[in-house]
């Protein structure tokens, strides 16, 4: 897969975050997501299993580490180099777009985590001229991917909670969009700040379905999560995240 052109503002975050993105507190349950995945995925050693947005590759070391072969794409080429320093034997990575992954069939299992590509796709300085569904793009893309039977996880941001909290929180929503635009100050690994804009695209669970569908996938679950706190917890307006799992007949 050739690599793609700078055309994402999620890359410059990520040339200044490097490293030091593993020290926010939303990438400290790594082990327990991995945990609860393997069993609603039905993973088992041996098995192969594409991470979409896998930024510097957290979750593809840990399930590496249990015997499977996972490969992790990521738009930043700073993540990729970070997690192929640190990569264990059973986990590959390349830079792709998730917009337009080229994959047919080929993985047991795909996940894409934490906003890490799904939900990152519209926003931005380029949000007028992005395609009506870019988000869309990337759960087709997804989709593709599984091997016929094989299921995806997708976690996606709520839209209820997003409006529900939206003055703590402090950013604003594109109502017209489904999209959240937050302004914050992140470190690098030298402490050094920067103000970063961050563009995330919200779902109701009924979107996520009917966008399931659509990309020729079953939806068989939609939990409420919380990063580090994974489980089968029916969705409600007060979880911060949705997680899609769907099988591909």
């Amino acid at each position: 897969m050739s690599n793609p052109e700078r055309d994402h503002w999620f890359e410059d975050l990520a040339d200044h975050l490097g490293s030091a993105y593993l020290r926010y507190s939303f990438t400290k349950g790594t082990k327990q997501e991995v945990r609860f995945l393997v069993e609603e995925l039905e993973l088992e050693p041996g098995m192969r299993v594409l991470d979409v947005g896998c930024g510097p590759g957290r979750h593809a070391y840990e399930l590496a580490e249990l015997g499977i072969e996972v490969h992790g794409v990521d738009i930043s080429e700073r993540f990729i180099d970070i997690a192929k320093a640190h990569g264990p034997d059973l986990a590959t990575f390349e830079r792709c777009d998730a917009r337009h992954l080229s994959f047919e069939a080929e993985f047991d299992a795909v996940i894409s985590l934490c906003q890490g590509a799904f939900g990152l796709a519209a926003g931005g300085q380029d949000a007028d001229n992005a395609p009506l569904d870019p988000d869309g793009e990337v759960l087709n893309g997804i989709a593709r991917a599984l091997k016929p039977g094989s299921k995806c996880a997708v976690s996606a941001f709520s839209a209820y909670f997003q409006v529900r909290h939206i003055e703590a929180m402090g950013s604003e929503f594109d109502a017209l969009r489904g999209v959240n635009h937050e302004v914050t100050t992140l470190k690098d690994e030298a402490g050094n700040d920067t103000e970063a804009n961050l563009w995330t695209t919200c779902f109701t669970p009924r979107e996520l379905r009917l966008l399931s569908v659509q990309a020729g996938l079953k939806p068989i679950d939609i939990w409420s999560v919380t990063p580090g706190r994974y489980g089968r917890e029916v969705p409600s307006v007060d979880s911060e995240e949705f997680l899609l799992v769907a099988q591909r007949p």
